[in-house]
């Protein structure tokens, strides 16, 4: 006997329709799988067996084939385990219903019967949705998750008994509720702990403001990572569909754990100096997302950049242009979304204290161009913003917190952006820093006063027309953060301060 049932694979964050047709013959007892299965599908054949088995069914001792369709894609996971075991039990009469095109089915199987949670049931949600089924049978764990998206019937499930009780008499089981989930205040350290550093936390309100990527130059213990982490915090809160698109990613990557349906903090991901190229932006033989995509709509912090490899830091420049990865394989190109803020933080020389009032500095003039020439030149001209950040004298740490508070610049870092919604409109780049030419040439107009002092420093600071146009996107956020239309001459000097190294 023949039985058809629904699922689905992933592909980057997007979801493929893939039918699994199961059919039971007279025949030597095999069980054959066809539809390019690789080998954590293909092991799907002994956890089935087991399960079947061990939930109090007969496995048939006849001929088993299973095909995969599309035949031309390849599979990978196990969330094909429960689609296959309820293709047998459908194909022998167990399930009464031989086509199930109605229903989404996914879930990995345990020896014992139990389902394990599946990976990317956010992106496998939108596309039943999208394809017009009527719900998703799936572990009971990624309930929350799947009932995000509106519109569909979420039959959770803990075990393959109750996936069959559910098929053949669905009024015994209770669907999910729709999704509850609210966005909630940020939970990110607050930026009044930070002492002292009126230039870096100016620095880091423009960045926020106009999502442009910053660099912190400074001694050890200066609290360039401890304002690395309190970015997130005046970042303006993420919109209800931005964070569907975060809680996408991280889904597919296996990052949602218990209860936590909808991530509602902008992200903040600080990879270890030794991350290889593929686990920064993503890739594998079955392509995953990386670091600059599980900080997307957040931030990517990379503490001690100049540790980093230079190759691995080569291959932020897609990233940081398009806002997204694009990896080719031969079957077919994956796109991962990637609009981040960069943060890093590097040391100005080898031992940490060059320019440091106290601490003597060791290096040579060699060894600081040679550190410091980690970093290419290409990559540098990438980041908007560069401050030097000294180290905080003792009578400034001995005070109380005196600064403003995250909520108090994250206030001024909303209204600039509401800005520059309003200015670009149905076209909009979203914020300065993702301006194409065409509306710089509306938006980033300078003044008289302005074009004098950016032609001066063209001059003298040798910037590329990359570095030229940074500024004006830096100054256009600037007399936002002003509430000022126009661009003018003090605006574009203290943008220029920013793209100065000592």
């Amino acid at each position: 006997m023949l039985a058809c049932l629904r699922t689905a694979a992933l592909y980057g964050i997007e979801a493929c329709a893939v039918h699994v047709e199961v059919d039971v013959s007279f025949g030597m007892p095999i069980f054959t799988m066809v539809g390019l299965p690789d080998t954590s599908v293909r092991e799907s054949r002994d956890r089935v067996r087991s399960a079947i088995r061990n939930s109090g069914f007969e496995f048939p001792a006849h001929r088993i084939t299973v095909n995969l369709a599309p035949a031309d894609v390849r599979k990978a996971g196990a969330a094909f385990d429960l689609p296959i075991a309820l293709g047998i039990l459908a194909a022998q009469g167990i399930v009464e219903r031989r086509e199930i095109a109605d229903l989404v089915v996914l879930g990995e199987l345990s020896l014992d019967g139990s389902i394990h949670p599946a990976r990317g049931v956010l992106p496998i949600a939108a596309a039943a949705r999208r394809d017009g089924l009527a719900g998703l049978l799936l572990p009971r764990s990624n309930a929350g998750e799947a009932a995000l998206v509106d519109g569909l019937d979420v039959l959770p499930v803990s075990s393959l008994g109750e996936a069959v009780s559910a098929l053949n008499h669905p009024t015994t089981v209770v669907a999910a509720p729709p999704s509850t989930a609210q966005l909630r205040a940020s939970s990110s350290p607050d930026l009044s702990d930070v002492r002292g550093q009126l230039l870096a936390r100016r620095a880091l309100e423009i960045a926020c403001a106009g999502g442009h990527n910053l660099l912190l130059v400074g001694p050890p213990g200066a609290g360039k990572t401890m304002m690395a982490r309190r970015v997130p915090g005046i970042l303006p809160p993420l919109t209800f569909d931005q964070a569907l698109e975060v809680t996408a990613v991280h889904s597919v990557a296996g990052l949602l754990k218990g209860e936590s349906a909808l991530v509602t903090d902008r992200p903040f991901r600080a990879p270890h100096h030794t991350i290889s190229n593929v686990a920064l932006v993503g890739g594998g033989s079955q392509p995953r997302p990386g670091e600059v995509s599980l900080a997307h709509h957040g931030v990517l912090f990379l503490d001690e950049m100049l540790e980093f490899h230079r190759g691995v830091l080569e291959v932020l420049r897609q990233p940081l242009e398009e806002g997204q990865v694009t990896i080719a394989r031969a079957a077919r190109t994956i796109t991962f979304p990637a609009r981040f803020v960069l943060v890093g933080a590097m040391n100005p020389c080898p031992c940490g204290f060059s320019g440091d009032p106290v601490h003597e500095c060791r290096c040579t003039p060699p060894q600081v161009a040679k550190y410091r020439g980690r970093i290419s030149g290409p990559l540098l001209d990438r980041l908007d913003l560069t401050v030097e950040v000294p180290a905080v004298p003792p009578h400034i740490l001995g005070e109380g917190a005196s600064g403003e508070s995250s909520a108090a610049v994250r206030t001024r870092v909303v209204d600039a952006r509401t800005r520059q919604r309003e200015r670009t409109g149905a076209r909009g780049a979203g914020t300065n820093s993702a301006l194409t030419a065409a509306l710089m040439a509306i938006h980033c107009r300078l003044d008289a006063g302005g074009l004098r002092v950016l032609a001066s420093a063209v001059q003298r600071l040798g910037l590329t027309a990359r570095g030229y146009d940074r500024v004006r996107k830096i100054a256009r956020t600037i007399a936002d953060l002003a509430g000022e239309p126009d661009i003018h001459a003090d605006h574009v000097a203290e943008a220029l301060q920013f793209r100065m190294i000592s």
